[in-house]
């Protein structure tokens, strides 16, 4: 290409003589002029029309346009100007490397640039694209940002006349190594990303976990979630296992509100009515206990010895079912002591048939 231009540059010169100095300083003002231009002519009219758009990525996109467009359209012109100099194949060997490196390096740069412009813009609304979320932007950051230095060390040792057939098969072969070496890793990585993408919870959740432990979610990372039990102990979880197993999400569904079930048991020929009235007379006077869903009042059973009932009622948050139980609790039972409602629970009577012989000599009247 660079040689078509520069017939055409000598058909442009034919009247100047042999001036190659002259030629290139010329070539390379001329560079310096359309790039002056194109930014600040062309693109401030983009600039001002992208101004009266309603998103603000174009704006973006634009601003990191100017630097890239302005070098390369310069270094075309130093290149055309090298080329009219026509200097040793040598130096040509190094400079126009140089150059294409230099281009190379300045466009990776926008492209990095508008990628991450474009993550972010999508990041906030996971309608757009599922697994781009807030959580998952720092590592597709990063996967573009290696993806774009591969192709860069690419494309400059292309420019170098470097042959990349070895070091392709080299990194194909290092690249089933480590897939082999990190597979768990990599479990928990792609895990993550799609736990981040599906959100069967998220961080503040009450989960319950198929292997017992309950806890509320503190961190959703790339490797691992971690999990604060109501002992204040954090759990760490690698990703491959919560990808796996049956979650159980407290905090889930349409509400975060929880049900909270409080047993009763009293004895038979009890006033029903009492009982509940009871029931839910301590329901309605506790402060956590949300007024919509009603507190309501089922009779369960006739049990082997007792009356069953179950008062259900609901919470703001699960983290409030412990305090809310030994509160209903503590109602509960006074008012049935106080209003003489019977709390059946386990006797064992002992009959004596008979008098053991020891202590029958025992009556005899010796000492």
């Amino acid at each position: 290409m660079i040689e078509q231009v520069r017939k055409v540059i000598d058909m442009g010169f034919a009247g100047w003589g042999d001036f190659p100095v002259l030629q290139a300083l010329v070539v390379l003002l001329f560079s310096f002029v359309v790039a002056w231009l194109v930014d600040n002519v062309f693109l401030a009219l983009i600039r001002r029309w992208s101004g009266n758009t309603k998103t603000s990525i174009d704006d973006k996109i634009i601003a990191i346009t100017h630097r890239p467009i302005y070098i390369s359209i310069f270094l075309i012109g130093a290149a055309i100007a090298i080329s009219i100099l026509q200097p040793p194949a040598k130096f040509e060997e190094v400079v126009f490397p140089v150059l294409q490196t230099v281009a190379i390096l300045i466009w990776a740069g926008f492209i990095h640039g508008f990628f991450k412009i474009l993550l972010k813009e999508f990041a906030p609304d996971n309608k757009r694209i599922p697994l781009v979320r807030p959580q998952t932007l720092p590592l597709f950051e990063n996967i573009t940002f290696v993806a774009v230095l591969a192709f860069t060390f690419y494309y400059i040792f292309l420019a170098w006349n470097v042959d990349m057939s070895a070091w392709l098969a080299s990194a194909g072969v290092l690249g089933i190594a480590v897939g082999f070496a990190a597979k768990d890793t990599l479990a928990n990585l792609f895990s993550g990303v799609f736990i981040m993408a599906d959100a069967p919870y998220k961080i503040g959740d009450f989960v319950v976990l198929d292997s017992g432990e309950r806890g509320q979610v503190t961190h959703i990372g790339i490797r691992s979630t971690r999990l604060l039990t109501r002992d204040d102990v954090e759990v760490t979880i690698p990703n491959s296992v919560m990808g796996n197993t049956k979650i159980i999400n407290e905090s889930g569904g349409p509400y975060e509100k929880y049900r909270v079930r409080v047993q009763a048991g009293v004895a038979y020929g009890s006033d029903l009515e009492k009982v509940r009235g009871i029931l839910l007379a301590a329901a309605v006077g506790e402060d956590l206990i949300c007024a919509d869903p009603a507190p309501r009042v089922r009779f369960r059973t006739m049990g082997a010895s007792s009356l069953d009932f179950e008062l259900l009622a609901w919470v703001e948050k699960p983290v409030q079912r412990g305090k809310v139980l030994d509160r209903l609790n503590t109602i509960v039972y006074k008012e049935f002591n106080r209003q003489g409602v019977e709390i059946p629970y386990t006797k064992q009577d002992v009959y004596i048939k008979e008098m053991p012989a020891a202590l029958k000599g025992g009556d005899n009247g010796s000492d």
